[in-house]
């Protein structure tokens, strides 16, 4: 993580982010909050009736549907932890809304079917809806580029198209990603949306030409939301509030378009440290589109009706978001607009998940079945989608279809220590080492176990990706196919061992600067080790891992070299931002 070592802070991320180091100082005046009436709800009117019947295909005596979702959730029922909020709808009704754990440790204050939550990305259907409804308006096309309404965007040449921001498909970087290279991740330092569109401005490459690769990208939703705004001329906000919120009767949910507004009933989000005890993680970023979206269960279970049901929008509305992407070579994307289409045991999933800080979310329905699964929580690394998969299990008995579970294979240890090394991707400079698991008979690729199910094909235990050896080219004695379900496959090279001494360290010493950023990495050797210096007051540990090449985290700096083997420059792999060019400047 850029900026501290491992175990310094254990911080929520999503895949690919990265938290912060510092905080300034919003310098725009405080918003005067109105009062706001606070709807109560009886939770008993909600986790009674249909939910204390006996769950489907249950026998005599079996326990309830409602006290086997309570057994899910049983280790967040304390008080002495933060918590979940499920939601379950069947037949278009909501048969279960209940809370488990803590609202606010400080204040003693438990968590409420009602309590609002921050739902990290599953805000991006919300933002895809509003693009679709400006569509059926007839004022914006999905084949519009950007540049139209956004033209702070670049002209990369090829048009970086509508349609490529609602599928990530774009090619431009991260902005989480960027931002932390800068030294201003999220979780320490305040960002705003002019903020994010003076990043973009200075974009200069694409990770890709648009529609080539698929990348989830925070990005793309940012501008989307200002799409919206400068083509309804209101705000986010206000023209969901008008075209969505409202007229589906969803009263708890609204854009957070200033992180210090009052919310009343809002649940304070935490994470977890090393030694177990909690610490305060709350979002204070002012940038929405992509996430910021405060909400409730209840209100996430209206939303999923009106897309089983549609009232608002109608079924082309649903039609539009749910339609998967495509690349230019026509490969299909499990990865629609604001949400992900795919199965689960045999049935139909329609779903996003979500993480800001703290705050975790999954939303999800299984349309076949007119079911929908809500989990709110508080608490990083709780495993929403899990949770949500799990009661999904227990209104779907005997409508689905338990996966075969793989088999391991057993390989002899010395094949699996031929694989044993460094490889890189080609496409973007990413490393991934490949390690012997500490039982001996298994391998991990980036600290990730997978299952040999032959001696060239490895699996992970829930079947989510794919690993397969195969020879490799000249001077690779190995590559791999990493697969994952709905994804491209991709391709990783051995690379050779890269062991300079100090001495040849001093080769990569400099100031480096990145106009993207607009930010100087200045290089340098002590006690043996190469370190870089950024502002603000960063200092990060550069490793050896492939051929001039460096890991820091999760980060890859490729050097590259002049025509008389100076060092010059050097790229960085930062996750979601391929290839950011940093130029030696001294």
């Amino acid at each position: 993580m850029i900026g501290f070592q491992k175990g310094d802070f254990l911080w929520a991320r999503e895949a690919g982010l990265r938290e912060n180091m510092r905080t300034r100082v919003n310098r725009r005046p405080l918003i005067r909050i109105s009062a706001v009436a606070v709807v109560a709800v009886v939770a008993a009117s909600l986790s009674a009736g249909p939910a204390q019947a006996p769950a489907p295909g249950a026998k005599p005596g079996e326990l309830t549907a409602e006290a086997k979702v309570d057994r899910v959730f049983e280790r967040f029922n304390r008080s002495d932890t933060p918590g979940c909020v499920v939601g379950v709808a069947a037949g278009g009704k909501p048969v279960l809304v209940k809370a488990y754990g803590m609202a606010d440790l400080e204040r003693g204050v438990r968590l409420r079917p009602d309590s609002v939550f921050e739902s990290g990305s599953v805000a991006k259907q919300f933002t895809a809806a509003a693009v679709a409804l400006l569509c059926r308006d007839g004022k914006l096309s999905l084949d519009d580029p950007v540049r139209k309404y956004v033209p702070e965007v670049p002209d990369f040449g090829p048009p970086v198209l509508i349609r490529h921001l609602l599928n990530h498909t774009s090619g431009l970087r991260s902005q989480w990603s960027l931002l932390g290279l800068a030294g201003r991740p999220t979780g320490w330092a305040v960002h705003t949306v002019e903020e994010i569109l003076e990043l973009v401005g200075r974009m200069r490459e694409l990770n890709f030409k648009p529609g080539d690769e698929y990348l989830y990208c925070n990005t793309g939703y940012t501008l989307l939301g200002v799409v919206v705004a400068r083509v309804s001329g209101k705000t986010l906000d206000a023209f969901c509030q008008e075209r969505l919120f409202k007229p589906l009767g969803m009263t708890r949910t609204r854009w957070r378009e200033d992180f210090r507004t009052i919310v009343p009933d809002r649940a304070t989000a935490y994470g977890r440290l090393p030694d177990g005890r909690f610490f305060t993680n709350m979002p204070f970023t002012s940038v929405i589109g992509n996430g910021g979206l405060l909400t409730t269960a209840g209100d996430l279970l209206l939303w999923n009706g009106n897309l089983d049901e549609p009232r608002v929008g109608g079924p082309a509305l649903v039609e539009q978001l749910e339609t998967r992407g495509r690349l230019n070579d026509g490969f299909e994307l499990e990865y629609a607009q604001g949400l992900v289409v795919t199965a689960y045991k045999g049935l139909r999933e329609v779903g996003h998940g979500g993480s800001t800080a703290g705050y975790q979310a999954f939303l999800a329905r299984y349309p076949s079945e007119r079911l929908s699964i809500a989990v709110l929580s508080n608490l990083s690394g709780s495993g929403p989608a899990g949770l949500a998969r799990q009661v999904a299990d227990i209104y779907l008995a005997g409508k689905i279809e338990e996966p075969a579970k793989p088999v391991a294979a057993a390989v002899p240890a010395s094949t699996l220590k031929k694989y044993l090394g460094v490889y890189r991707e080609r496409l973007t400079d990413a490393a991934m080492r490949v390690e012997l698991d500490k039982n001996g008979k298994t391998l991990r690729f980036s600290g990730l176990p997978a299952l040999p199910l032959s001696a060239t094909t490895f699996m992970t235990p829930d079947g989510s990706r794919r690993f397969v050896f195969e020879p490799g080219t000249a001077g690779s004695s190995f590559k791999i196919t990493d697969t994952t379900p709905g994804a491209r496959p991709r391709l990783w090279e051995a690379a050779p061992p890269f062991a300079p001494r100090p001495a040849d360290l001093d080769a990569f010493a400099g100031a480096y600067y990145s106009y993207e950023i607009d930010t100087t990495y200045t290089l340098f050797v002590k006690d043996g080790r190469l370190l870089a210096h950024f502002r603000p007051a960063q200092l990060i540990v550069l490793r050896p891992i492939y051929d001039d090449a460096f890991e820091s985290d999760e980060d890859v700096f490729r050097f590259s070299r002049d025509a008389s083997g100076r060092v010059d420059s050097f790229r960085v792999y930062a996750g979601r931002a391929w290839r950011v060019l940093f130029g030696r400047i001294s």
